[in-house]
């Protein structure tokens, strides 16, 4: 059992203030001062802050100044009594706001670890008086894609920690090799978050990015995002009836949907939704989750295609809610148990089937559903793992 430790947790709150992302890091930090850790957060990414709601025109998505992002921010760290604990250098002036200069430096100088959540690090290097930099990537196949196309400036601020984790648990030959020993870990959730048992609509919802950015090639092979896996199944909603299918999909509104898609959906039966509307926050994510029947979702393509046992972590704060999951084979069944609470499917007609069954014994399911959470997706075992892991002995690298 890991002591008492000093943790540094970065993250994209601020950046990209939207209730899924929030949950994403703020997890991390609560679970880990459940487990009696000092923990602070500090986000240091150098990614320019957004406005979720385009601004006054509409469009207008880059921020001009900070001052939104970091109220959002200073309002989700306030709220988990963690005022003292947060820093935030604003990429725009390059000032930071939160702790003190002098408190933050003396946080960064006496801490044990940082744990650098989806590459949200822009310089390490700056980090390197704590003792263990640890990189977590969040995003497998396309991260070791990057690092196999010889991205010279990602694989410095790779390189330049002393321990490497991935969502990716089962990597396998289908994804490159990258000369880092990636040590498998998950999304932590804090279950006393989530309630099981609160009413729901009979719906199978999902929050999804349509497309999160561009595809990508290698060795003459595309690995793409959501968009090329969801068309596979477009006619679920007639094979899935009377079931009803919803997707908070971001762009529903906005230019970033390819034009016509939106209307072609709602033809297809497809329920489409805002998540700017639906869950723009902490609490509107959380409703939103614990409000649906259960979750149908597909994975990014590259996922699929490389197989790395990437489970959402979306889908881990699903189950929390005791609401069972029917979600896209990526490879993680050697490390999670399928059947009941997590449905499976590569096909359209395994899809159909497994919204049937969630709904044709939904009690059994839902049950289902929160142990899994609660015995593999627990914050207080996923962290304790992860520690131990961090301080462990180096391996060969893959």
């Amino acid at each position: 059992m890991i002591s008492h430790l000093r943790i540094v947790v970065t993250g994209l709150i601020a950046q990209h203030p939207l209730g899924g992302v929030t949950w994403d890091y703020l997890q991390y930090v609560l679970g880990l001062r459940r487990l009696g850790h000092d923990t602070y957060y500090v986000e240091d990414s150098g990614a320019w802050p957004y406005a979720l709601d385009g601004g006054s025109t509409g469009d207008g998505f880059a921020v001009a100044d900070c001052s939104a992002n970091i109220a959002y921010l200073a309002g989700v760290m306030s709220r988990f009594r963690l005022e003292d604990r947060w820093a935030y250098r604003c990429p725009i002036s390059g000032e930071w706001v939160g702790l003190s200069d002098a408190v933050r430096r003396d946080v960064i100088a006496s801490a044990d670890l940082l744990l650098n959540i989806s590459s949200t690090v822009l310089r390490p290097d700056e980090y390197r008086t704590i003792p263990r930099l640890a990189f977590i990537d969040s995003d497998p196949v396309f991260t070791q894609i990057k690092l196999a196309r010889g991205q010279k400036d990602f694989r410095a601020v790779v390189d330049a920690h002393d321990v490497h984790f991935s969502f990716g648990e089962c990597l396998t030959d289908l994804v490159p090799l990258t000369g880092h020993h990636w040590k498998p870990t998950r999304q932590p959730v804090v279950i006393e978050q989530w309630q099981a048992g609160k009413p729901h609509r009979a719906v199978f919802s999902t929050v999804m990015n349509w497309a999160s950015y561009n595809p990508v090639v290698y060795e003459g092979k595309p690995y793409g995002q959501k968009d090329v896996e969801f068309m596979r199944f477009i006619d679920l909603p007639s094979r899935a009836a009377p079931s009803l299918l919803e997707i908070a999909a971001r762009g529903t509104s906005r230019p970033q949907l390819p034009s016509g898609l939106l209307s072609h959906l709602r033809y297809k039966g497809w329920k489409v939704v805002d998540p700017a509307d639906v869950c723009p926050d902490l609490d509107g994510y959380r409703d939103y989750v614990q409000g649906s029947m259960a979750e149908w979702s597909v994975a990014k393509n590259g996922y699929v295609e490389g197989r790395p046992g990437w489970f959402s972590c979306r889908s881990g704060c699903y189950l929390a809610a005791g609401r069972p999951v029917v979600v896209q084979d990526t490879g993680f069944t050697p490390i999670l148990p399928v059947g009941d609470g997590i449905l499976i499917f590569r096909t359209l007609e395994e899809a159909a089937d497994g919204i049937r069954r969630v709904a044709s014994d939904y009690q059994r399911h839902s049950l289902a559903a929160r142990t899994i959470a609660e015995a593999y997706f627990n914050s207080d075992g996923v962290l304790t793992d992860l520690l131990e892991k961090a301080f462990a002995a180096q391996e060969v690298p893959r």
